[in-house]
């Protein structure tokens, strides 16, 4: 398990964006922050229980449903400018190759 591409993916992806959200304003600290937070901690919960599951299919769709939430917080963090472009393009890429990870493992599932 710790050495399928996802799950390295994803902790880089939040490696890379848990320190971004603590450099936010304070205001956005307790609100966005948290919510990205949340939804990134969600879909590694999801990935593990996957990965341990006889049928994995439900936690599967349950981080994917994560990540589209996580996707959606990261571009209104672009919109309220808390990431700067290249940022919001650099977390873009890593979401990018975790749902093509996470899309692959749910058509093999």
């Amino acid at each position: 398990m710790k050495q399928s591409p996802i799950f390295v993916k994803h902790y880089d992806l939040m490696a890379w964006l848990i320190p971004r959200t603590l450099s936010f304003p304070k205001s956005q600290r307790g609100v966005l922050a948290r919510q990205i937070q949340q939804e990134l901690f969600a879909i590694q919960a999801a990935l593990v229980e996957a990965a341990t599951a006889e049928s994995p299919q439900s936690a599967l769709v349950k981080a994917d449903r994560c990540l589209i939430c996580l996707r959606t917080y990261v571009r209104l963090s672009r919109d309220l400018t808390l990431l700067s472009p290249d940022q919001f393009a650099h977390a873009g890429k890593l979401m990018g190759e975790v749902g093509k990870l996470l899309g692959g493992w749910q058509k093999r599932a």
